[in-house]
């Protein structure tokens, strides 16, 4: 195994090393990720044509460009769907909380094919995902709902707490909001990224729902574990802003505007799968060593 990859590495490092891989092998980890989760991007585009959406370009209309832009936009937000249209999307979101843990998992299990210098391919790594779905898929499931839960109802506390803030003086509304918001939104991120490691752990160790595994191995490296998953997350933010603002200029939410975002949405999410899968490698070896000197220490301590 190469020292690079198997020896505690610095946040730039880990960087680093998030897009030299995901470069070299841009075509295996594509391609694990279209197969598991490809199922997904024909089924967004069968519905969007039978919806009645145009396939090459499908705009409202306006005077000008940026009037159909808006209108456009107001559309999607603030139109009607049908009863079939509200069922395939709710058909899809099933299918994206089944299929992309498990697509995050066969990337995964490549990153770790690669650190021992072992053949892999894309079916080897998806078959070997797939024989953790249960585990995958409940753990996952959980952390959604954690999740959910963790944001709606602070957010639900928040807005009447400023609600009833404003009504007294609206400049104390505005300060009670910065200040639930800050102190409420810290405490959600910390035990977030506490947790953040699930996955890995559900799918190399005999544990879930990972949570408390997750929760040693970002044992004080919080805020580099933090840091990590908020540049990464980051860069794949706005490359998916980027592309969503430019195919909705560009196409409206055409069919094709559908499939392409579909993929970026693939891309970037097996960018974050390999930058998630070398934090938990990292801080798996940095956790195992700290609890090899332990041992260590402890065997030696009685003959001092």
């Amino acid at each position: 195994m190469e020292d690079h990859l198997t020896k505690p590495k610095s946040f730039g490092a880990v960087l680093d090393q998030t897009f030299r891989i995901s470069k070299n092998n841009f075509s295996t980890f594509f391609m694990i990720m279209l197969i598991v989760v490809g199922p997904i991007v024909l089924l967004d585009a069968l519905i969007s044509l039978l919806a009645g959406s145009s396939f090459f370009r499908d705009v409202a209309g306006g005077g000008s460009f940026f009037e159909q832009l808006s209108n456009t936009i107001d559309d999607s937000l603030y139109g009607t769907t049908s009863l079939a249209e509200d069922l395939g999307a709710l058909l899809i979101g099933l299918a994206t909380i089944v299929l992309y843990p498990i697509a995050q998992a066969a990337v995964i299990y490549a990153i770790e094919a690669i650190r021992n210098h072992e053949e892999f391919t894309a079916g080897s790594v998806i078959k070997e995902a797939f024989s953790r779905f249960w585990p995958i898929f409940a753990s996952s499931l959980l952390f959604g709902v954690i999740v959910f839960g963790m944001v709606f109802v602070p957010v639900l506390v928040i807005s009447a707490i400023t609600a009833i803030g404003a009504l007294v003086n609206p400049i104390a509304g505005v300060v009670i909001f910065i200040v639930l918001f800050l102190a409420i939104g810290s405490v959600i991120a910390y035990f977030l990224t506490r947790w953040s490691l699930y996955l890995p752990a559900v799918a190399f160790e005999p544990c879930a729902p990972g949570l408390g595994r997750s929760w040693n191995l970002t044992r004080k490296n919080f805020w580099r574990t933090f840091g990590l998953i908020v540049v990464i997350g980051a860069i794949t933010i706005i490359i998916s802003v980027v592309f969503d603002l430019l195919g909705t200029a560009l196409l409206g939410y055409s069919v094709l505007y559908s499939i392409i975002i579909n993929i970026v949405t693939i891309i970037t999410t097996m960018f974050f799968s390999v930058g998630y899968a070398l934090i938990y490698f990292d801080l798996k070896q940095r956790n195992d060593g700290d609890d090899l000197m332990e041992m260590i220490e402890s065997y030696e301590s009685p003959n001092e």
